[in-house]
């Protein structure tokens, strides 16, 4: 995967060409001043600085070091920090537990997380701040390196300037300040003076290694699994263990009502705990894990009261924006407060690529706020369900909502959704963008050619099918109402060429299988999604241009007795090589001379869904219709049933090179190259492959006409 710069440049080419979509057309570079050098603050610092940003970091603590102990790092954003190759203990197993230690569930995560296209981490919180510290400030890497300013308290912020204070005296003028200073944050009272108030729970933390609790035979039975977490359920108060640093460290979080060991007001929020108190706190919980943490080196030992915090109306001001704690502070209850800040950094990296100008910022900050301000705050609500009481030994949050805040936190990649958010506001900002199907991938910057349908009776196909990210694919979805039926972030594509061999006509389908489209009666229809048809030659017909999401370019798709090869591209610029090597002939036995009807030879195969959109002819930027459509597939020329479209040969790789034999190769090129195609070639460039799941060559006879047999879904 790239990194945080190279997911920017999609967005650019959008404004690198011509002048109707050029929105910034110069190199330019932001001066940001990022208060606050946590997680968050360096995540932000990482991105920023590889779009070309010149960032400062401003900390008021010494050493800059991360307290606490360890973090979970979910799959939502490890998606991120693994763009910067970097890794950590995998959460493989889950077991839950009443005080007495009695197992309620016991939970194998490793099938679970296959779900998601980004695994689930447990890391060292110091170990993770040190990683990002050195990203942020090491010489080496992309752009100019973050200047970290420790001991360097800020004392005012002057938001429409764009200028902050230093307790020295010393000031610094930017272009944008990110507020990343936490929850008892000082840039956040120049948006709102908001008051922290006591979730009514504080929690112990602290760190063990692992080898004391394996040499203690009451407390081994705890380590017994590695990579697993495990958590103690009181009716108030629950101890959460899991491992971190390659399983050498347990990290422990003993959350309990706060008037327990903060009695009185004026107690810090963040004071030393004794073991004395922890053990009274959790008198009643097995004795197994009373048994370890009275291993804890009491020097160590903090407890947190955990605050929270009522709901800002906005992120930002002026030149100024708020991330992480600073805007939207987390109870720990699933984990989510490093994660959120990180998403945050994610999504202003995106929304602040190379050549920003500083006119840009106010709308830049803005559209970032519209980006995270539901997400970050949907998860802070989950998260405080999370961390309900438990009555008579049973929690009171129902099981499919808390599913549902696993599925909507794990299931989103920061870095898709806000690229995706991005474009669409470039897009928005034209309203000359000459928009013609397929529309998600964007706007042209000239009307292309026009697309009609074919009539062929005998052809062969080429298919591919491999998983993916689902967070990437949704982003070509064209409206909301399309989405996927499961919520895993692992999805399947596919691309299928296909030549007519009597005309030529050649086709290069990109689809997304599993869609489902929500109709407005709330009724929903599955199938297929047909992102994109390459055609080549264009054919024209009776029928009105513009019937399928078709582009025209040249196709050559040829095969032999053991390898197939398309090739795909446009005036002498090849942007899509795919092949298919080491080819059998698959068995006959349900073949005959005729061939086996393509909907038996082809029993997975559903209903393809595409959307259409037609460009009003006299006012550009506007449209003349659009509606979802669907096709009963298959759909054969001339005939009314499908049958008479027939599977005469079927070739696939040999087994073992089914997953090494097939390459997909793509280049965006540039507008140059490609004019009316480098929108679309491009961010097929950025579809992962992660494994390739089908692979074969179809010949046959009778063909499908689209044109035929599509009819409205709305």
């Amino acid at each position: 995967m790239g990194n945080f710069a190279s997911t920017c440049d999609r967005t650019r080419h959008y404004h690198q060409h011509g002048t109707k979509l050029t929105l910034e057309d110069r190199p330019s570079n932001l001066k940001i001043v990022i208060v606050g050098a946590g997680i968050g603050g360096l995540s932000a610092a990482i991105g920023l600085r590889r779009n070309g940003h010149e960032v400062r970091l401003f900390e008021q603590s010494a050493f800059a070091s991360e307290a606490g102990a360890a973090v979970h790092l979910s799959p939502n954003s490890n998606g991120i920090l693994r763009r910067w190759e970097f890794g950590a203990n995998p959460m493989n197993r889950l077991i839950e537990l009443l005080p007495n230690g009695q197992i309620v569930k016991d939970v194998d995560l490793i099938e679970f997380n296959k779900r998601w296209q980004h695994p689930w981490h447990l890391v060292h919180r110091v170990n993770l701040h040190e990683r990002l510290k050195k990203l942020a400030t090491s010489e080496e890497g992309d752009g100019i390196p973050t200047q970290l300013h420790t001991s360097s308290k800020v004392m005012d912020v002057d938001t429409a300037q764009g200028i902050i204070r230093l307790a020295n005296g010393e000031t610094v003028a930017a272009d944008v300040i990110i507020g990343a200073d936490g929850i008892y944050s000082t840039t956040r009272k120049y948006i709102k003076d908001a008051k922290l108030f006591s979730s009514g729970k504080a929690a112990f933390r602290f760190l063990i290694p692992r080898n004391i609790a394996e040499a203690d035979p009451v407390a081994a039975p705890l380590v017994e699994h590695p990579n697993t977490m495990r958590i103690w359920y009181g009716d108030d108060r629950r101890i959460v263990m899991y491992p971190c640093n390659n399983n050498q460290l347990l990290n422990f979080v003993c959350t309990h009502p706060d008037t327990e060991s903060h009695p009185t007001k004026s107690d810090e929020w963040n004071k030393q705990g004794s073991l004395e108190q922890v053990l009274k706190v959790f008198e009643a919980f097995d004795p197994a894990v009373k048994a370890l943490i009275a291993k804890v080196d009491p020097s160590t030992l903090k407890v947190w009261q955990l605050l929270d915090m009522e709901k800002l109306p906005t992120l930002t001001k002026g030149k100024m924006v708020l991330l992480g704690d600073a805007g939207h502070p987390f109870t720990p209850h699933q984990g989510q407060g490093a994660g959120q800040a990180i998403e945050d950094a994610a999504a202003l990296t995106i929304v602040l690529p190379r050549g920003t100008k500083p006119a840009d910022v106010f709308e830049r900050l803005k559209l970032y706020e519209a980006i995270r301000y539901e997400r970050a705050h949907t998860i802070q609500n989950y998260s405080r369900l999370a961390g309900s009481d438990w009555i008579n030994g049973k929690p009171q949050v129902e099981i499919e909502l808390l599913t549902k805040a696993t599925n909507y936190n794990f299931g989103h990649d920061e870095i898709d959704h806000s690229r995706n958010m991005f474009n669409k506001w470039l897009w928005s900002r034209n309203p000359n963008a000459c928009w013609r199907m397929p529309i998600g991938f964007g706007p042209l910057p000239a009307p292309g050619p026009p697309s009609q349908q074919d009539r062929h009776a005998y052809f062969t196909s080429m298919i591919i099918r491999f998983k993916t990210s689902r967070t990437f694919l949704e982003t070509l979805f064209p409206t909301a109402q399309f989405r996927f039926k499961e919520v895993s972030t692992v999805a399947t594509a596919s691309f299928a060429a296909t030549r007519a061999h009597n005309s030529k006509h050649t086709t290069l389908r990109f689809y997304v299988h599993g869609v489902q489209y929500l109709k407005k009666d709330g009724t929903a229809v599955d199938g297929t999604y047909m992102s994109v048809v390459f055609e080549s030659p264009a054919v024209f017909g009776t029928k009105e241009a513009g019937l399928l999401p078709k582009v025209l370019c040249d196709i050559e798709l040829s095969t032999d007795n053991t390898s197939a090869r398309v090739t795909v591209s446009w005036r002498g610029a090849t942007f899509a090589d795919i092949t298919i090597d080491d080819l059998q002939d698959e068995e006959k036995t349900e073949r005959n001379d005729e061939g086996v009807p393509w909907q038996e030879e082809n029993k997975d195969e559903e209903v393809v869904l595409f959307y259409r959109y037609i460009p009003a002819l006299d006012s550009p930027g506007k449209t003349a219709t659009e509606y979802p459509c669907l096709i009963p597939r298959p759909a054969c020329i001339g005939e009314e049933k499908p049958k008479s479209m027939k599977v005469t040969k079927v070739m696939r790789p040999r087994p073992e090179s089914v997953r090494t034999g097939p390459t997909v190769k793509m280049d965006g090129h540039n507008w140059e190259k490609l004019p009316t195609l480098h929108h679309i070639a491009s961010t097929l460039a950025e579809v992962p492959i992660y494994e390739i799941v089908d692979a074969k060559v179809i010949v046959g006879t009778g063909i499908t006409d689209d044109s035929m047999s599509f009819m409205k879904l709305e």
